[in-house]
């Protein structure tokens, strides 16, 4: 393992490093930028390892609020959007344009074109603090990871040795049951903990749990629509003019309001019940690793009306050997406490319940009401590793996801209303 030092209370362009080294390779570190404090802050773990003032985008090129992670490094990098100005230790945190990187003009407040600028020698210095995938969070408020533990959360796995592998049991029906049954045991020498085989270094796993996305809910009506003997046209999952008749169609065969938002709740019951299924989990559930998906599953989310908000989690000091690990925790303040309405979709309960809000808001709260099923869990668990995380949001799969990123999960402008 790389370790590198740092000098304790060394100052470098307004730079404060406050701890003696780090405990990862750099992929692991956690950089959170508050757009508020117009302050950078380095965690690795729960510590601070590093602070220094940024400048980010000024107004009408606002940096983009969420969670991202560096997808690609250069020393010397030029703007592809504004007249090749230079970008020296850029780190890019999207493709369409979004980097950390040095600037010679580094104000302390809103200055940039969306970037996020660094001091001069603070941006070579944290370049050479990080990897690939390392993590990095931009907020309004400034936020601070935090401990978190809850029954949910994955912990490491390992298969212990099958102390009966191959036994087979002598007696039954050909003994007497007055007879001592005689059991074939394997001897199998004890295996002291530390030597137990471990995962071999995968690069961590990254996890996005999410509401299904309209089109996926609106391609499996498709399908069931059509079985049904109505015509979709295609199974697309968009509400063209046939499905909307199709919709509609549905609708007054099953006396139910055609009015208002095209799916509801009502729509989908009386769907799935004519076509004899039942009804699919409202969650996904999506892995992504070295930057490609992995596999995808469904999740069941409990009080599917109720949003779930913008959470990431980070698991550090994964061991496989004790199946210990520790989780940690941001909220993001700007992550929406409503989901957005559309005029074509509303998805819901309709089992007359109406919880409050401090029973499904807030991390343990959404935890609570996460259910996946056995065998997504120990696949995960199995493999994780330190530095694996974890994103719940309303926001599905951020249009930034693409090959060659981790999850990106952009917010919504505050509204400063």
């Amino acid at each position: 393992m790389m370790v590198r030092t740092v000098l304790p209370l060394l100052l470098i362009s307004a730079t404060v490093f406050t701890t003696p080294a780090l405990s990862q390779d750099g992929t692991n570190l956690q950089i959170i930028v508050s757009k508020q404090d117009q302050k950078l802050v380095v965690y690795d773990g729960t510590k601070v390892v590093a602070t220094s003032r940024v400048s980010t985008g000024k107004e009408g090129h606002s940096t983009p609020s969420g969670i991202f992670s560096i997808i690609q490094k250069a020393k010397y990098h030029e703007s592809n959007l504004y007249s090749n100005a230079p970008m020296p230790w850029m780190q890019r945190i999207t493709w369409s344009g979004v980097a950390l990187h040095q600037s010679s003009s580094v104000p302390n407040r809103p200055a940039s074109h969306g970037c996020v600028r660094l001091p001069d020698d603070f941006a070579r210095t944290l370049y050479g603090m990080t990897a690939l995938g390392a993590h990095v969070i931009i907020t309004d408020a400034p936020v601070t990871p935090v401990v978190v533990n809850h029954p949910f959360l994955f912990t490491p796995r390992h298969d212990e040795p099958q102390l009966l592998s191959g036994a087979k049991l002598r007696g039954g029906d050909a003994v007497s049951a007055t007879k001592p049954v005689e059991v074939a045991m394997i001897d199998v020498p004890a295996v002291p903990k530390a030597e137990l085989p471990t995962p071999s270094n995968p690069a961590p796993l990254r996890i996005l749990i999410t509401y299904s996305d309209d089109q996926q809910i609106v391609r499996d009506a498709q399908v069931l629509l059509r079985e049904l003997g109505f015509d979709t046209g295609s199974t697309d999952g968009q509400t063209g003019p046939l499905t909307r008749e199709a919709i509609r169609g549905f609708k007054r065969w099953k006396s139910l309001n055609t009015k208002g938002p095209l799916i509801t709740p009502e729509f989908l019951t009386a769907l799935y019940a004519s076509a004899g299924k039942p009804m699919p989990p409202r969650g996904h559930l999506y892995v992504r690793q070295n930057f490609k998906p992995l596999f995808d599953a469904p999740v069941a989310i409990a009080h599917p009306d109720q949003p779930l908000g913008t959470y990431f989690l980070d698991a550090v000091d994964v061991n496989h050997q004790t199946g210990a690990t520790t989780w940690q925790a941001v909220t993001l303040d700007n992550a929406s406490p409503h989901k957005p309405q559309s005029s074509v979709i509303t998805i819901g309960t309709h089992d007359g319940s109406n919880p409050s809000t401090s029973e499904t808001y807030g991390l343990n709260a959404v935890l609570d009401r996460i259910t996946i099923e056995p065998d997504i869990r120990t696949r995960i668990e199995s493999t994780m590793t330190t530095g694996t995380s974890l994103t719940i949001t309303d926001q599905g799969i951020g249009k930034e996801t693409d090959e060659g990123t981790d999850f990106i999960t952009i917010l919504p402008p505050k509204n400063r209303s």
